[in-house]
């Protein structure tokens, strides 16, 4: 693939032989090529002509086993298998708690895609009326039954294995594409514990192939499936990048969209990026969608600051930037006196939404999850010791395959203090400041995490485990899903977007990013994104038709 990022003899290449001039008589510029990037690309492309700008690289699908190879080694830490950091992923913090950015990240074409697990759940009826239903939070402009087709849509297009086995979930109109993995040897360890506990296990809707599913085969195991899939049995958004360019779409990579111009009409003219040779160019187009995620999405709105709009772009409600958002970490794990066959499957298989919806305005809604890869691997274990031969053997024997652990997401409220801004005294590698992270979790969601906590302990003894360690309030951490700094609102002075997820302030530019949640609920974002972004294509559609 011309100017792809290889890891091989050619990673000197940089993509300078790439054309990354600006398309002429676009109808659609998209920015962020990422899963809601491409979704939008696609149900676009064919009769209008629409181009795509990512700040990142296109990387070479032939490296996804050397990349797999560097996430196994010790020596590379996860942000180096996709190459983040550096001055072009600079980042600052100033908040209540320090937010570990780059961690879990990917700029490039297929973005946070080509590194994520891949569980796909929908949000519940509540999440979108926590106000009214929870006492807490936001409602949202949208309720579920406005979702729900293209939820369905979303499942199809991903492709996601699951089943109808969860009594907790929300309605749905037909079964999964493909059928749910089956459950892994460790979940029938877990589910001797549940049932004497009186609690609840259920499939896991995956966005990976059970079966083989739009060309793409079945998964075959690897088992790093964080941060990277060599099969390509699991979805990521280049499924959507490459269709859209069948069908007439431009794509272009390496191009940081650094602002957005707009005219005396209220309206978006040329999104302006930069090139790896140094030059910068105006992209115009009649509508633009910016997709570029819960942390750029409102970074470049900020940095398109103008004399019409001196706090940012879109920002005349002054939200632009505030109500991060992310879901909280809630663990427990030890060790069983019998094998669990750690680490057999990379992804977990079984979950227990038992919980979710006694939330209230003291209780976060959460989620359990029943962990196929507690404990290292043998790999890992062989490349972490100094010993060979028959004593790296026998701790291979006797330190491997006992390990057994469960996770759960937890709801973080919107809050105003915890925010997006930029740096003042901190830029990137072409002079822009870089995003200031400003973080605030909440009393709600550290005494959920306790109450998480405990039931995780109980099952875990219930088991017969040896608890060795617990995630509670004061070892939690992000799940790498960024939201809510664009909110959705019908009032103009609450929020960035309406309903439709175009912005208050510019009629022709839309918003496709988890950015857009007016609260997070507990359930993983992507699918939800991915809703959002096929009825933003549908809205961007309808609206070019009238024009």
């Amino acid at each position: 693939m011309s100017g792809a990022e290889s890891l091989g003899d050619g990673r000197a290449s940089d993509g300078r032989d790439v054309d990354r001039t600006p398309v002429p008589d676009a109808d659609v510029c998209v920015v962020g090529a990422g899963p809601a990037g491409a979704l939008v690309a696609d149900r676009l492309a064919g009769d209008r002509e629409v181009v795509v700008l990512d700040a990142g690289p296109r990387f070479d699908p032939e490296d996804r086993l050397a990349r797999q190879e560097r996430a196994i080694r010790p020596s590379y830490g996860r942000p180096d298998v996709w190459g983040v950091g550096g001055a072009r992923d600079a980042h600052e913090n100033d908040g209540e708690w320090f937010y570990p950015l780059n961690h879990a990240r990917v700029k490039g074409v297929g973005g946070s895609t080509l590194h994520w697990q891949g569980m796909v759940m929908r949000l519940h009826e509540d999440d979108f009326n926590s106000a009214s239903e929870r006492g807490v939070g936001a409602d949202w402009p949208i309720d579920y039954a406005d979702l729900r087709p293209y939820y369905a849509a979303a499942e199809r297009e991903l492709g996601v294995a699951g089943a109808s086995d969860n009594p907790y979930a929300p309605p749905r109109e037909e079964p999964h594409p493909m059928p749910a993995f089956e459950p892994s040897y460790s979940d029938s360890l877990f589910a001797e514990a549940c049932e004497e506990l009186g609690i609840d296990m259920h499939s896991v809707p995956n966005a990976r192939n059970s079966e083989p599913y739009d060309d793409r085969s079945p998964c075959v195991g690897y088992g790093t499936c964080q941060p990277v899939c060599p099969s390509g049995a699991k979805y990521d958004a280049t499924v959507h990048v490459e269709r859209a360019e069948e069908r007439g779409a431009t794509v272009i990579d390496r191009a940081p969209v650094e602002r957005l111009e707009h005219d005396g009409d209220d309206r978006v003219t040329a999104a302006v990026y930069a090139t790896p040779d140094g030059e910068r160019h105006r992209q115009e187009a009649d509508a633009f969608v910016v997709a570029a995620g819960g942390v750029e999405t409102p970074r470049l709105l900020l940095l398109s600051a103008s004399d019409r709009y001196p706090d940012g772009l879109a920002n005349g409600s002054g939200h632009v930037g505030e109500f991060f958002m992310d879901h909280l970490f809630a663990g427990a794990g030890g060790t069983l006196d019998e094998p669990t066959r750690q680490n057999h499957v990379g992804f977990y298989t079984s979950a227990c939404d038992q919980f979710y919806d006694e939330a209230d305005a003291e209780q976060a809604p959460f989620k359990l999850e029943f962990f196929n890869y507690a404990g290292p691997s043998p790999v890992e274990m062989a490349l972490t010791g100094d010993d060979w031969g028959d004593a790296l053997a026998e701790r291979l024997r006797d330190g491997y395959g006992n390990h057994v652990a469960m996770g759960g997401l937890v709801e973080q409220l919107p809050d105003a203090e915890s925010r997006i801004t930029l740096a003042d005294d901190r830029t990137d590698d072409r002079g822009n400041p870089v995003p200031q992270i400003e973080w605030t979790v909440g009393e709600r969601a550290l005494d959920t995490i306790e109450r998480a906590n405990e039931i995780q302990v109980s099952i875990l003894e219930e088991l017969g485990a040896d608890v060795e360690w617990v995630a509670g309030p004061d070892a939690t951490g992000p799940a790498y899903h960024h939201m809510g700094t664009t909110r959705m609102s019908d009032d103009p002075d609450r929020g960035v977007v309406d309903a439709d997820c175009r912005t208050h302030d510019l009629d022709n530019c839309w918003i496709a990013s988890s950015s857009v949640f007016p609260t997070s609920g507990a359930m993983n974002p992507t699918l939800t994104i991915a809703a959002l972004a096929l009825r933003v294509g549908d809205d961007v559609a309808g609206w070019l038709a009238g024009e």
